[in-house]
């Protein structure tokens, strides 16, 4: 079974420059001002670097 990147929304505080954006190694992540991360799939690789990395637990890989 494939794993997927998950954004639950209320977590994330969205008043920020997310700092999760720049630890994907593969540049899946994109931010619009302050909301939530977006998930690019196609270049997402669901390494779960973005998902330890954020201390809100806004990023999810779900198997």
């Amino acid at each position: 079974m494939s794993k997927k990147l998950t954004i639950i929304a209320a977590n994330c505080p969205q008043n920020h420059k997310c700092p999760v954006v720049k630890v994907c190694p593969k540049g899946a992540l994109t931010q619009g001002g302050f909301e939530a991360p977006n998930i690019n799939y196609e270049k997402c690789i669901a390494c779960g670097k973005c998902s330890d990395f954020c201390p809100k637990k806004a990023l999810v890989i779900q198997s």
